[in-house]
Parts: C-alpha cells; structure tokens; sequence
C-alpha cells in the first residue's frame, strides 16, 4: 500500500479538539498492490434568501430610574404591538436586550480648555429595551420598518439575511462537493498511470450557511406618510460544504 495525502481546499481548523487531533486516523485496509489517495474538496450552493433577522427597540431617559423604565416599557409596549400590526407573529419577537444605566454629568470645562475634577455625579438614567425580530416576507419589510417607526422605535440594527430551512441548499453543497472529489481522484489516478476502484471513506468536514455582511444599524427618524418605505435588496447566499473522501486507486 502506497498512501497518498492530496489537500485541495481549506478545512476548518476549530472543529477537532486538541485530544481527538493528536491521535491519527486509522488507514483503511486496502487490497495489496492498490493505492490510498485523501482528496478534500469544497462545494457551494447560491440562493436566494428568504427571511430577514434584525433587531428593533426603544432608548429613554428620565430623572430617575423608575421613571426612565416606565416611559420605555409603554413605547415599548407600542413597538411590539406595531410589529403584531405590521404582520409580525409573536413566536417571532423575543427580548434581545434590556439594560439600565445611570447617566453622569458631564464634567466641567475651563476657559482654558482643561477640565474640573469632581466627583461622578448621576443626573438621571437611559433605558435600552430591543427586540429580535424575524421578517418572513421580505418583501414587507419596508412596510414593517415604516410600521416600526411609526409606533416610536428609535433604533433598528439589521437586516441579517439568511435561509429559514438551509438543509436542502447544504445538500446541493455537499454533491457538488463530492462531483469536485471525484473529479479529481480521477484525475490524479490517471496522471498516475491508475484507476479509481471505489472509495474507503467519507467525512464532512464542516458546513455552513455564511450570511453577507449588511448587518448594520440604520438611523431612524419620523417619515411623512407619503414617504415610500426603505428599498432593501437581499442579493444571494452563498452556502459551502467541504468533505474529505479517500478513494481506492487499482492499476
């Protein structure tokens, strides 16, 4: 037996652990004469995306802490009722984020520029209250931002597009992925004077859904009614899976 160890595309480093990564692999038992060749190879899928996460909430202030919270929880309450309005189903909001802070003042500032020291002095208290939100139907989500600004949020961060059922894109992965291996096992076999005679094993090492980088936090402020909703395009999604696959090489 002659083993031969090709790499073809990068494999994740992360997804062995220390331990497992120090014991080496068992060779499959191959006929006399024949030839071990470990191929690694990638396949990827494009499709469109078909749902949208981002995050939508409410930021206060107030004199004091009670107060700041209870003026948030009631733009809050409007928020996520606007969300219900706007087609939104409850199994779809969830509290992403709430946070209470003391606001201090600012320290003074002298003629000169430089600064009076003095102690931290809390003058009143911010309330942040976000939700995660899953749009569904992309192409309401102009109308559901607009909804969202109407009913008082003043901060949405997103969207992150992404595939609601992901596995039937992976699976086109993965056979691209095995086309590409085959491909060249054959290749190297023939360069080598050889013949593919099966394969011994497969791994996957590792799958993924990647989402593009437009998750971003977008400034809102009060439209006229007659303003068109935001234009969003959710442009395409690249989905990768690679595998490891040694094959049989006879001559």
């Amino acid at each position: 037996m002659k083993p031969i160890s090709i790499a073809f595309a990068a494999t994740l480093a992360a997804l062995g652990t220390p331990a497992l990564a120090q014991v080496p692999a068992p060779i499959p038992s191959i006929a006399a004469g024949h030839t071990l060749l470990t191929v690694t190879a990638e396949g990827t899928s494009t499709q469109q995306p078909d749902m949208a996460l981002f995050n939508a909430g409410v930021t206060t202030q107030g004199d004091t802490a009670s107060g700041a919270l209870a003026e948030n929880s009631r733009k809050m309450t409007q928020v996520i009722a606007g969300l219900k309005r706007a087609g939104i189903a409850d199994r779809d909001i969830q509290t992403s984020n709430l946070n209470l802070n003391p606001v201090y003042a600012q320290p003074k500032r002298l003629p000169d520029g430089s600064y009076v020291e003095q102690e931290q002095r809390i003058v009143g208290y911010q309330v942040t209250n976000n939700v995660s939100v899953k749009q569904r139907k992309l192409g309401d989500y102009g109308k559901v931002i607009d909804a969202l600004v109407s009913a008082g949020a003043n901060q949405v961060n997103g969207p992150n597009f992404m595939l609601a059922k992901p596995e039937a894109a992976l699976d086109e992965a993965r056979a691209e992925a095995m086309k590409v291996a085959r491909q060249r096992a054959q290749l190297y076999a023939t360069a080598a004077g050889l013949r593919v005679a099966g394969i011994t094993s497969i791994s996957e090492a590792g799958s993924y859904a990647p989402q593009p980088a437009m998750y971003r936090e977008m400034k809102v402020t009060a439209q006229r009614a007659d303003a068109p909703p935001p234009p969003v395009m959710g442009g395409v999604l690249e989905n990768a899976v690679n595998v490891t696959v040694q094959f049989e090489l006879a001559p």
